[in-house]
């Protein structure tokens, strides 16, 4: 066209068409709209002090024997010394429950550090509806057992429990057993044998535990372990690539809350522990610090936490700080692993092992009820590298190596074949991807409508427990 007919041609349009076409040419191009936020959990606040919904606290009684521990006098004598007759009353064996209450603070008035390992008497009887509890005389001051002692340890010892109810809690004690590298755990709730319909709750509140073979122990059982605003500082055993911070073994419920990990005792030439092994059959952890913080020696190079691909998982506010350790770090941060099983039988809804009952369907996000479940809410990553991927979820195998708990054949499953589904939502910090590259995962998801209770913590815990008769 030439300038000629140009000209006309605008001029047939009119000086506003001309003017309106100007203006659309300046405006910017539509922006691209925002991407749709992570979902959210939905997990009211508990209040402090109290106890989570599902864990029952009716039929308890009130303890039997109620003992006050002296801090001056008992720091004089190198062990506990009773207000009145304490444990020369009871012989050193009590039943029907005990409370055993340490004096906050010394003649000064500053927090009370008790020089010896912990006495508890030898529980003897029925133990049903009996409570076992150790506290400060003042809530939110701490007392402190501090020793070199190698076999120190606050150990509960609670016997072919059966089909009773029991219960165990600690509040606002420290434990500093430096050189306890004998003792199973520095704190050991050591609850066996029990059954359905029996239960044993352990419920820890405001305290600092640190040494032992692990830092908290708890053997496998009818167990419900409820934790918050405490903190683990690590252990101090010499077999370092098995044991760790905590070990939890294949309980009913872990719920932790407000507390950090971190201490785990690592070696320059092993790969060591974790700071948190959990095989419960439900994990619930809101605001967990979790840090291979070295304690003695380097940090460990294993993932941070331990947990079982069997069962559930809700998590809300993790966050993971990884240091660089002597030796090439695992790659996971959070290793959902499936080679030993860690719970009898009857824990579980489902097999764990592949069968040909289960393929996972097409669509698996429709089939979050049926599988089991982990769902991890804003987790945070901090790292000396930038981490190839933060969570694992290993496959299952095909059975058990005979005699043992070992699983076989994992390698030789398919992903059709696995019964497991892990969902992340909001997860920010230095990593390349969410996950590794096995199993059914997602990273973000939209979920389907029937889907979004998991997003719910309460609702979780129902499913998860009910699948099993809780």
């Amino acid at each position: 066209m030439t300038p000629k007919l140009a000209l006309l041609s605008l001029a047939a349009l009119g000086v506003g068409t001309v003017a309106a076409l100007a203006a659309a040419q300046a405006l910017p191009s539509p922006a691209k709209s925002a991407p749709k936020p992570a979902l959210q959990p939905i997990a009211p606040q508990a209040a402090s002090g109290g106890y989570p919904f599902y864990m029952p606290m009716q039929g308890l009684r009130r303890p039997a024997v109620r003992m006050v521990v002296k801090c001056d006098a008992s720091r004089a004598a190198g062990r506990e010394v009773f207000a009145g007759a304490g444990r020369d009353s009871t012989g050193g064996r009590v039943e029907g429950g005990f409370e055993i209450v340490y004096e906050a603070k010394d003649r000064t008035g500053a927090p009370c550090v008790y020089p010896f390992s912990p006495w508890l008497p030898q529980v003897v009887g029925s133990l049903n509806g009996t409570q076992y509890l150790l506290r400060s005389s003042i809530p939110g001051q701490q007392v402190t057992f501090r020793t070199a002692d190698p076999w120190a340890s606050f150990t509960l010892r609670l016997f072919d429990f059966g089909r009773q109810r029991v219960h165990f809690e600690m509040a606002d004690i420290a434990m500093e057993f430096p050189g306890a590298i004998q003792s199973k755990g520095a704190l050991h709730i050591e609850a066996f044998d029990g059954m359905r319909p029996g239960l044993f709750t352990a419920v820890i509140r405001r305290t600092k535990i640190f040494g032992g073979k692990n830092a908290l122990f708890v053997p496998s059982g009818q167990t419900m372990l409820y934790v918050e605003d405490s903190e683990f500082a690590g252990n101090v055993g010499t077999n370092v690539d098995q044991e760790h911070t905590t070990y939890i073994n294949g309980v009913l419920v872990s719920h932790l809350r407000n507390s950090i990990w971190r201490g785990q005792r690592g070696w320059s030439n092993q790969a060591s522990g974790h700071q948190l092994k959990d095989k419960a059959y439900l994990r619930v952890y809101e605001n967990v610090t979790l840090t291979n913080t070295p304690n003695g020696a380097a940090p460990s190079a294993m993932p941070l936490a331990d947990l079982s691909a069997f069962g559930f998982t809700w998590a809300n506010g993790l966050h993971i700080k990884r240091l660089a350790p002597a030796q090439a770090p695992r790659d996971a941060l959070v290793d959902l692993r499936s080679e030993i099983v860690y719970g009898p039988p009857g824990t579980y809804p489902w097999n764990v092992m592949v069968s040909p009952a289960w393929r996972m369907p097409p669509a698996p996000l429709g089939a979050l009820d049926r599988v089991y479940l982990s769902v991890f809410f804003n987790t945070s990553v901090e790292s000396f590298r930038s981490e190839p991927y933060v969570f694992a979820l290993r496959p299952q195998g095909t059975g058990l190596v005979p005699g043992s708990t070992t699983v076989d054949g994992n390698d030789l499953t398919t992903r059709a074949q696995q019964r497991a589904v892990s969902l992340a939502f909001g997860t920010t910090g230095r990593f390349t991807r969410a996950y590794g590259p096995q199993g059914w995962t997602f990273a973000d998801p939209q979920l389907p409508p029937q889907a979004a209770w998991v997003s719910d913590r309460d609702a979780f815990i129902r499913h998860a427990l009910g699948l099993i008769g809780y």
